[in-house]
């Protein structure tokens, strides 16, 4: 009978590499393949198929994600990167705060991992409507190509502080952050 590593030694073996300073002798990590970690919709990060219930250590890992210009997410320690699975975005915003008003207002979202970002020109909000269904998909920019789906919640309420605005020949509805207007949607109908 051979005894398996446990999942949790794995994670504890990556999450002692993430503070560990670069070896002099090597500039580059290690290309581990794939880490068996995944992200999915709903924000629930997992090893080897478990939920990863430590929010410290989801927090500590998500400081070391990055996405390429493949689209493929990686965690890169001084030591060693791999690869992981997401199923929509690395983050999801749970929550919105607005301060001031109008075209002065900002909106400032908050991570499932305690991020904190305004929505402003380095840090768009962008609607993608699903191909089937025609649902609204939020998102807004965390930081380097790596995004926070908006929940629900979170979208009813930029729809509720939203506002028309004409934009060339189009009328649409959105919102004001920073002094920039960033559309939920079109209007339908004659303008």
């Amino acid at each position: 009978m051979t005894d398996k590593p446990s999942p949790s030694k794995g994670l504890e073996r990556l999450a002692g590499q993430v503070a560990a300073p670069p070896s002099p002798a090597r500039r580059q990590p290690i290309d581990c393949g794939h880490f068996d970690i995944g992200i999915a919709r709903d924000g629930t990060w997992s090893y080897r198929g478990s939920p990863i219930k430590r929010l410290p250590l989801v927090r500590l890992f998500s400081t070391v994600l990055r996405r390429e210009a493949d689209g493929t997410f990686w965690l890169v320690t001084p030591v060693e990167r791999g690869r992981i699975n997401v199923e929509d975005a690395p983050f999801v915003a749970v929550e919105v705060t607005r301060r001031g008003e109008g075209r002065e207002q900002v909106l400032i979202f908050r991570t499932n991992v305690d991020d904190t970002v305004a929505a402003d020109a380095a840090h768009p909000l962008r609607v993608v409507n699903d191909s089937e269904t025609g649902a609204p998909n939020p998102y807004i920019l965390v930081r380097d190509g790596l995004e926070a789906r908006l929940t629900r919640p979170v979208f009813y309420e930029l729809v509720e502080l939203g506002r028309e605005e004409r934009v060339g020949d189009k009328t649409l509805y959105g919102v004001w952050s920073n002094g920039m207007f960033f559309p939920l949607g079109a209007l339908d109908g004659p303008h």
